[in-house]
């Protein structure tokens, strides 16, 4: 799924004045609805697991790939070749990390 983050979104005057880069909470947004998109509305979902490698700029270009299938998936960020983001989204409770080391989120909650 190809995206951008226009220049005015709401989420960019305070990250950073002067030099907005696109919150992960955001990369994240996009990595959701992507799954979305594929499987259909989703329940309560956990992050066992996320990196963020290098910044997206408001109005570049990039993708969510994704790799897997209900109830878990691995995706990538990529803007052309390079990779933004990565990690995995587990539905409902087979998250089969330790819980410590998890985030949760909720389809369609947008910042």
């Amino acid at each position: 799924m190809q995206f951008s983050i226009a220049t005015d979104h709401s989420c960019l005057p305070g990250h950073f004045p002067g030099r907005p880069l696109v919150p992960g909470v955001v990369l994240l947004d996009r990595v959701l609805a992507a799954i979305e998109a594929a499987q259909g509305p989703l329940g309560p979902l956990r992050l066992p697991q996320v990196k963020f490698l290098q910044p997206l700029l408001p109005g570049e270009a990039a993708r969510v790939e994704l790799d897997g299938t209900a109830p878990r998936w691995r995706f990538r960020v990529l803007r052309e070749d390079t990779l933004l983001a990565s990690g995995e989204v587990v539905a409902g409770g087979d998250a089969g990390t330790d819980a410590s080391a998890s985030a949760t989120a909720t389809p369609g909650a947008r910042p």
